[in-house]
């Protein structure tokens, strides 16, 4: 008798086919969170915006929670690194880059009319759930500390005066960046 043999290229391929669920589900929770607020996001629309089934959205997320707190892990975090901290460990000089990082910041009214992700869903959520609050402060703190870190490379190589506190300035930069675009978002700047 004859056994049967597996087909290893079609294990791979639904693999890659559960990979690419997976990830158009959170594509498109992060769209409609962004969108509607997470409270507010319809699973029925995230599950039209990413094609799949409500037992493919199960299969990945055990809630709707759980679906939340992994697009802050896996799309937001990543976003504010590739946003600010990866520019910021680029070796310049630390306050060319931070003004560089600034200077990106857009307030044209197509970009900032849904306002920012991160701090949209820090003012939601983290009052209701700790789950967000803890996920949502480890962002901003790694946030905090990437523009803490070249600011003390900054004192070490003489470009950043040493009377700078160098976490104090790095939140007064997060908070002003963010109030800068609430503020947009609110005044529906055109320009």
């Amino acid at each position: 008798m004859l056994a049967a043999r597996k087909n290893p290229t079609r294990r791979v391929t639904k693999l890659r086919d559960s990979e690419r669920t997976r990830e158009r589900l959170l594509q498109a929770a992060s769209r409609e969170i962004y969108r509607s607020g997470f409270q507010s996001a319809s699973l029925d629309t995230i599950l039209a915006m990413a094609g799949v089934t409500k037992g493919a959205l199960y299969y990945h997320f055990k809630s709707k929670e759980e679906l939340g707190y992994t697009v802050v892990e896996e799309v937001i975090a990543p976003n504010v690194r590739g946003k600010w901290v990866r520019p910021l460990q680029s070796g310049k000089d630390p306050i060319d880059a931070l003004i560089g990082a600034v200077q990106c910041i857009s307030v044209r009214f197509e970009d900032v009319r849904g306002g920012c992700q991160l701090n949209n869903l820090a003012q939601e959520m983290s009052p209701l759930d700790t789950g967000f609050r803890k996920r949502l402060a480890m962002v901003f703190a790694a946030w905090r500390e990437a523009v803490a870190s070249v600011l003390r490379e900054g004192q070490i190589h003489g470009s950043v005066r040493r009377d700078v506190e160098p976490a104090d300035a790095a939140g007064l930069l997060i908070a002003m960046v963010e109030g800068y675009g609430s503020l947009a978002k609110m005044l529906r700047i055109r320009k």
